[in-house]
């Protein structure tokens, strides 16, 4: 089949490496915590280098409402629903997290100027499902879920939303939580029947900022959640303790006859990688640690916080982001037990190894990245969390945040910051924001799961 901005999807990771170059980028921007009251808003960049154009913001949809804090976001359709002719990746969820507002945008009938087609209010989602603080997105090839991180009053563990296609609340997608104790992301592999679910905190204990010793008193997840996916309730629970402090973002191979899969464990600043051994068990074991720096003005050494992770779609390369420590890597994988560091880039970040890129004063660290579909570029911008931003970052309220790209080698590993790409979301026009996630239009490595 042919595939186009707004396809259902690819047949199969192959064939979406060698789609057309993106030509457009749709990235979260936020005004929450950033004292404008204004509301945050879906940038779309043009990304085309042919362009005269390229590397600026060609369009802003603002939200209804202030104080949103758009965060996270996915498509109502990604390549779980190739084939299907009704199926039309044409829609993007963006989800207010402190708001629990759901915010439905068209990206297909203009893809250089989205516009609002609904929004599901929060009020309503908390009054039928007793759930607040919508993060992860996900098609199910029909419907979709959304990781929920609180019950209605900002409460652990939340739960999983279930939308229609028609992007009505059916109600909640999980049969149980089990013993979980806190939400955070989630990914399935249909074809070993699971889902992988990890922990942040409750929505009333990360939303303040961050509090080092809540960690010690147990607030901040350390395990990884294994579900029957069929059944639609957690199996197996790994606790990963010391190892794993604050499990975030999860990742399987795109490869769908693969069990390989993993997770970054931000406050450990470790790779957690997992795998069903010849017996059909479950196991896993630390591929990654990235040890902690000195800095002057910290009574402790700097953990790294890596706040995320992706895979390439070929599933060769994993790549990381260091917040605190302000470094991106890459690692080959190829043998998912050994990961090989093949790449290293420095931006922002508290160590002072980056204060300037591309002439732009970098204040944050590298937080969210999204890869080409090809793997040659990474997008990376700089803003975690409004509260957590200001603490760690202050300057960032009146910086703002920034994006930048990454060029990646693919057959040696390697990679080094593209000298003439740069969005400054500091010279935004009503005043400075910050970037969080980016999406394609095409779908990403991000989104795509196949059946």
């Amino acid at each position: 089949m042919t595939n186009h901005c707004c396809g259902p999807g690819y047949a199969s990771p192959a064939e979406a490496m060698t789609a057309p170059r993106e030509k457009l980028l749709y990235t979260i921007a936020i005004y929450t915590g950033t004292g404008i009251q204004k509301p945050d808003y879906l940038c779309t960049i043009d990304v085309d280098p042919e362009s005269s154009t390229y590397s600026q913001v060609i369009s802003r949809l603002q939200m209804p409402g202030i104080g949103d804090e758009l965060h996270h976001s996915g498509w109502n359709a990604c390549s779980s629903c190739h084939g299907d002719a009704s199926m039309e990746r044409k829609y993007l969820i963006v989800p207010g997290v402190r708001s629990s507002n759901l915010h439905i945008v068209d990206c297909g009938t203009d893809p250089r100027s989205p516009t609002l087609f609904k929004v599901i209010d929060g009020a309503e989602i908390k009054a039928r499902t007793n759930l607040s603080a919508p993060h992860t997105v996900h098609c199910l090839g029909s419907d979709i879920i959304v990781s929920m991180l609180g019950d209605a009053k900002g409460n652990a563990p939340g739960g999983y939303l279930q939308l229609s296609k028609e992007f009505e609340v059916v109600g909640r997608w999980e049969n149980s939580m089990g013993s979980i104790k806190f939400g955070y992301d989630f990914w399935y592999q249909p074809r070993h029947n699971v889902m992988v679910s990890s922990e942040w905190a409750a929505p009333n204990t990360f939303m303040p900022g961050f509090d080092l010793e809540e960690v010690g008193h147990l607030k901040y997840g350390r395990e990884i959640h294994f579900w029957d996916f069929e059944k639609r309730e957690p199996k197996q629970t790994f606790y990963l303790g010391e190892d794993g402090l604050i499990p975030l973002e999860v990742r399987f191979h795109h490869n769908p006859d693969s069990s390989h899969g993993f997770v970054g464990a931000a406050l450990s600043a470790n790779i957690i990688h997992w795998w069903k051994d010849a017996a059909g068990d479950w196991q896993w074991e630390k591929i990654v640690d990235v040890g902690n720096e000195p800095h002057p003005e910290w009574p402790i050494p700097i953990p790294g916080v890596i706040s995320v992770i992706l895979l390439s779609m070929d599933d060769r390369y994993l790549y990381l982001c260091n917040w605190l420590h302000g470094d991106i890597r890459q690692y080959d994988i190829s043998d998912p037990h050994n990961a090989k560091l093949t790449g290293q880039v420095w931006m922002g970040g508290l160590l002072g190894r980056a204060p300037k890129v591309n002439g732009v004063k970098v204040t944050g660290g590298p937080q969210m990245i999204q890869l080409s579909l090809d793997g040659k570029r990474l997008y990376v911008t700089t803003s975690l969390f409004s509260t957590w931003d200001n603490q760690f970052y202050p300057e960032i309220r009146t910086n703002g945040g920034c994006m930048l790209m990454v060029n990646c080698d693919t057959e040696n590993g390697g990679m080094e910051i593209d000298p003439l790409f740069v969005v400054d979301f500091g010279k935004e026009p009503n005043g400075p924001s910050r970037c969080h996630e980016t999406r394609y239009p095409g779908g990403d490595c991000t989104s795509d799961i196949w059946v």
